[in-house]
């Protein structure tokens, strides 16, 4: 059968023009009775954006025209940035009034019409290919004799027109979701009507729902998902448990945080004659969620688990994810096991993997483990005597392996993170500084190898694979972090690899400085993502890397556990391999998509209560120091909270300031007085802006407010040293790390 898609765009390609679509059947051969099915194909491409229809009835290559498809990241202060969808090449910016009606997400055709100044490239949207969004959730007012609904996703910019028959008795200020019945065009804006009244904005319920749904992620289970997850059994029985490998008397224990309920993997070590036997066992959820079933559906609709601060929205149901697929203490489990032995100085010098059954002894949490470790509680030592010669191997060698994986030049971006604390009732009640101890190290560290070696076993044996991959940052990035770090006295070398990266954060670390360049940094590092082609792992300095310890809460980890299970059973034949190479790169290219969702709807939580936690601080003084510079003013971080916000340059009332780009500095054009990355300030609270999650401050003795249009125009982008001329990409990618909050 001809693969005509593949055909038309080959033709097209040597055929160095536009042709009509007479010219192409003539071209290319197409018999009468092929013309329908050839027409549909070109219509598909021309969908799909592969190419494109223009005027005289022709079509050609996107490429070849100054075109270029791809989805509409949108700005809230309404400008926009097209993203090639084959992934090469530059975005192209779009002034507001050349959106021709578009909205955030739509894939759409843009033109390419020049260039702005720094050589970006500058066009307009000339065809809207496909729309993102069907629905919009929002804040429901009146206005007159129609009610309006404002979208609570700030970059879905215009407010949706609801006419009074269709308003579905909705209150003033209640959130609703509204069904897109006309779309925006150039000439107006959007119109829709009310399907569902989601309720009161100051519910905690309500604020996460809405969340979830602004980034198009599930929250309940289907009733059938849910049925078929109360049919798994809730114990392990004997047919279960057969050929499995018999691990119940080993001293296995899980190492989590105190309110973790998921406990996907159990860890055990022994001391050997030539080092250390170290066994990671995971959860084997591939046994209750075959592939096909209801549950296998439902968790790769989802991808990933979502972890808001006061709640979880599981892949899998609870009778699963806190059920018998978690490694609860003294109760048998079924798992997949990494058995590694190292030497004396962590190096892997043999590695197998079995099905197993485990009675984990104990479960452990990270301040529990440190306590232990530190020896100075006697009734603790003396309850948890039967296991701490055991943690303290453990400790002694996940330092062994850290070292190791320094040496290689792995990048250990090891900062706090804010804690944000929820009291009964719901709200913030306090932002604190995450602690990471030894015990963190440790587990870390353990599934780090665990990791690789899952992933060393598929690549040495050439077969098709799910891997974790993190590729290497592009030249302008690198460079751009160049210029940034030299300004601030920080030098990185050129061609130095991840241990170049790794000594800057090495000057920085203990200094005011530290969190800015770790932040900066990361976001000029590409976003690890999974592929079935393995580039490696730029940040940990790997050449082979996966996910396979998480597959409770992550979806490619499942995949994992059904690769190796074919692999442990001999069944990873010719034709699974085939079959593998077809599916893997459209597993991995959603699975990357749904974590992305999942990461953005994580940040707009902790942000939301950010601001909720600063609301009632109007007019309190706090210490902070400057996160960044831009030409509209200065970011700065609140050193007691972890909160970020901006000091409007209009509010520097003192002198007219001066925004130098290549040193990031603002400065006064009368005093000269100076402010750069990294300064120490005093700021007094002046507004929180609760709906677009900002916080507007002043220096401490310069009280003048800031115009009233600060939180609707101009304030920029919330966070990191983003500018309208794109200098640092705003959108934040990280490197990422192992387990539950790092994603390496």
């Amino acid at each position: 059968m001809r693969d005509l898609k593949t055909e038309i765009l080959g033709f097209m390609k040597e055929a160095g023009r536009p042709i009509t679509l007479k010219g192409l059947i003539q071209s290319l051969g197409v018999e009468t009775a092929e013309r329908n099915v050839f027409k549909k194909s070109l219509k598909g491409l021309v969908r799909e954006g592969a190419a494109v229809k223009i005027r005289g009835e022709r079509y050609g290559l996107p490429s070849k025209m100054n075109l270029v498809t791809g989805e509409l990241s949108r700005h809230p202060d309404g400008y926009g940035f097209v993203a090639p969808e084959t992934g090469e090449g530059e975005d192209v910016f779009i002034n507001p009034r050349r959106l021709s009606g578009a909205m955030h997400g739509d894939t759409v055709v843009a033109r390419v019409e020049g260039l702005k100044s720094g050589g970006k490239k500058e066009g307009s949207i000339i065809r809207i290919l496909k729309r993102a969004n069907k629905t919009v959730v929002g804040r429901f007012t009146f206005s007159r004799n129609f009610g309006v609904v404002v979208p609570s996703d700030t970059r879905l910019t215009g407010e949706i027109i609801i006419p009074s028959k269709d308003t579905a008795g909705a209150k003033n200020g209640v959130i609703v979701e509204a069904e897109i019945t006309k779309w925006p065009d150039r000439f107006s804006g959007a119109s829709g009507k009310v399907i569902e009244i989601i309720g009161d904005p100051k519910d905690a319920d309500v604020e996460a729902e809405v969340i979830l749904r602004k980034f198009g992620l599930p929250i309940k289970f289907p009733p059938e998902v849910m049925a078929e997850a109360k049919g798994v059994s809730p114990v392990v029985t004997a047919p279960d448990i057969a050929g499995r490998v018999d691990l119940r008397g080993i001293q296995t224990v899980t190492i989590d945080g105190e309110t973790a309920k998921d406990f996907d993997d159990a860890v055990s070590v022994e001391k050997t004659q030539g080092g250390y036997k170290l066994r990671v066992s995971i959860a084997d959820v591939s046994h209750y969620v075959s592939v096909g079933s209801l549950l296998d559906v439902e968790a790769y609709e989802r991808g990933t688990s979502v972890y808001f601060p006061d709640r979880c929205t599981p892949m899998l149901p609870e009778a699963l994810s806190n059920g018998i697929c978690s490694l609860i203490p003294r109760e048998d489990r079924l798992t997949l096991t990494a058995d590694m032995d190292f030497d004396g100085n962590g190096n892997l010098t043999r590695k197998k993997f079995y099905e197993s059954v485990i009675k984990s002894r104990e479960r452990l949490t990270y301040t529990l483990v440190k306590n232990l470790l530190k020896g100075e509680d006697a009734s603790l030592t003396e309850k948890y005597s039967h296991i701490r010669a055991d943690l303290t191997l453990m400790e002694e060698l996940a330092l062994k392996l850290f070292e190791k994986r320094f040496e290689a030049g792995s990048i250990d971006f090891d900062l706090p993170e804010p804690q944000i604390i929820i009291d009964i009732e719901g709200r913030v009640e306090d932002i604190a500084r995450s602690e990471r101890n030894v015990a963190h190290r440790i587990i870390e560290e353990f599934m780090l190898a665990a990791n690789k070696a899952v992933a060393t076993e598929f690549s040495a044996n050439k077969l098709p694979f799910l891997y974790r991959v993190h590729a290497e940052p592009d030249e302008e990035d690198i460079e751009g972090f160049i210029e940034f770090a030299g300004g601030l006295g920080v030098v990185l070398k050129r061609d130095g690899g991840p241990k170049a990266f790794q000594q800057v954060l090495k000057t920085v670390a203990g200094t005011p400085l530290e969190r800015l360049v770790n932040h900066v940094l990361l976001r000029s590092m590409k976003q690890a993502e999974y592929s079935n082609v393995n580039v490696g792992h730029f940040g940990l300095a790997f050449g082979d890397y996966t996910h396979f310890t998480s597959p409770i809460r992550r979806y490619p980890d499942l995949v994992v556990h059904r690769l190796l299970k074919a692999r442990i059973r001999g069944r990873y034949n010719a034709a699974e391999r085939a079959r593998m190479e077809v599916l893997l790169p459209e597993i991995a290219g959603r699975c990357s998509k749904r974590e992305r969702k999942a990461m953005e709807a994580e940040r707009e939580s902790v942000d939301l209560k950010k601001v909720q936690f600063m609301k009632d601080k109007t007019g309190e003084v706090y210490p902070g120091f400057v996160s960044g510079v831009t030409s509209f003013g200065l970011f700065v971080e609140l050193k007691e909270y972890f909160v970020e916000g901006l000091i409007h340059v209009s509010a520097l009332t003192d002198d007219y300031y001066i925004y130098d780009e290549k040193r990031h500095t603002l400065t006064g054009e009368r005093t000269r007085r100076r402010f750069r990355p990294g300064d120490e300030v005093t700021v007094v609270v002046n507004a929180v802006d609760i709906e677009r999650r900002r916080i507007d401050l002043l220096l401490e003795g310069q009280v003048a407010k800031p115009p009233k249009s600060l939180f609707k125009k101009g304030a920029g982008s919330k966070g990191g040293l983003s500018t309208t001329e794109g200098k640092f990409n705003p959108r934040f990618k990280r490197a990422g790390a192992g387990k539950k909050g790092k994603r390496r």
